[in-house]
């Protein structure tokens, strides 16, 4: 068994490099925060992120045509709806979800 001044170099060793790896970005990040590509990517990303996701997640439906395609169009809208007219993010997927899963099991 080790002793304890094994273990404890062991622990210490373990936290300095776990210290050091959570500081890092933020010591990287700080000569970049007045960066005009910052700034350009913190305003554009999100917004693209989004179109990517979108475009991922209604792909197959869109390949498959048919029926699947009817069902995710009117399940689109009506999360594209009620995101417009509630505002509240949560509610609109889940609710466009469940219309999009329950179209899909009933037909």
């Amino acid at each position: 068994m080790p002793d304890n001044g094994y273990i404890a170099v062991l622990v210490l060793v373990a936290a300095a490099i776990t210290w050091l790896l959570r500081a890092l970005p933020f010591a990287g990040l700080a000569p970049m925060r007045h960066s005009v590509l910052v700034k350009y990517l913190g305003l554009h990303m999100p917004l693209g992120v989004m179109v990517m996701l979108v475009i991922y997640t209604l792909r197959p439906g869109a390949v498959a045509g048919g029926l699947d395609l009817l069902w995710l169009v009117i399940a689109v809208v009506v999360t594209a709806g009620l995101h417009w007219w509630r505002g509240h993010a949560l509610l609109s997927i889940l609710v466009g979800t469940a219309v999009y899963v329950a179209l899909m099991s009933v037909w």
